[in-house]
């Protein structure tokens, strides 16, 4: 039986360790239910999940090879108990080892990193999504620049993965202004908000040609002072360029004022 090509997503993965916390994991439960659907969305089993954080950069698209990858409590301030999270999914070494043969052949920059661990922006998400953690999970790194065009251009290189079994998600935040959380980021993280969601509704070449200029879009800067969080969506948009989007979750007023969403190509 054959492979159905698999949609690529970008969520938006919530902060910090929150599953484990109580207090954050109840005031998250739109961000848990649409995340625990995704596999009914998908409807097989995916042979790995290719995560693209937020939370990890390189010089080049670094691609995780270790068979066993271990922790990384890369986040500050929570209960001791979050910094002895175990999320024991599988690394794929031989899929690494493709997805670096796809990188280099497209041209760009990458190499193996044989030591580096799951972040918060792939163990926090993939806890809901998977929570027995038997699908094979590796990562790929952004690049520092953090060039928008550079992403579509790694997306791209990924597309052959969907026809392979390999769902690739970009993990990040549609909103990641650590400084204005609460009612100063309603109007801003409103307006971005609506933005992105009229530019995804757009044909393919209009809305990559706006996403390469996502910082003239209304709330932009204030939304993300730095876009690490925002440019794993172009890394998810470029594997499925042509795919239409739609938004599998939406939320505001989260913490008093932020908007939110994640979304799905194809």
């Amino acid at each position: 039986m054959s492979i159905p090509t698999l949609p690529t997503y970008f969520i938006s993965h919530g902060g910090g360790p929150w599953p484990w916390i109580p207090e954050m994991r109840g005031s998250m439960q739109a961000l848990e239910r649409a995340l625990a659907d995704m596999p009914r969305q998908i409807a097989i089993t995916p042979k790995a999940i290719l995560m693209v954080s937020g939370h990890w950069e390189a010089e080049g698209f670094d691609v995780m090879s270790h068979p066993h990858p271990p922790m990384l409590y890369d986040y500050y301030g929570f209960p001791p108990h979050t910094y002895a999270i175990t999320y024991g999914a599988p690394g794929h070494p031989a899929l690494a080892q493709r997805t670096l043969e796809l990188i280099q052949a497209a041209g760009l920059p990458g190499r193996a990193d044989p030591q580096r661990g799951f972040d918060h922006g792939t163990f926090s998400p993939l806890a809901v999504m998977y929570p027995r953690a038997d699908v094979p999970v590796y990562q790929v790194a952004l690049q520092t620049r953090l060039n928008p065009e550079d992403h579509f251009a790694l997306g791209r290189a990924l597309r052959p993965l969907r026809d392979e079994g390999v769902l690739i998600v970009g993990s990040g935040l549609s909103y990641h202004n650590l400084r204005a959380y609460g009612p100063p980021a309603k109007e801003p993280s409103a307006a971005f908000d609506q933005w992105l969601q009229q530019t995804l509704a757009l044909p393919a070449t209009e809305r990559t040609t706006r996403l390469n200029h996502w910082d003239q879009a209304p709330g932009a800067r204030f939304s993300h002072p730095r876009e690490d969080h925002l440019i794993p969506l172009m890394v998810a948009l470029g594997a499925a360029e042509e795919a239409p989007a739609s938004c599998v979750y939406h939320e505001e007023g989260i913490r008093g004022g932020v908007t939110a969403s994640s979304f799905r190509f194809g």
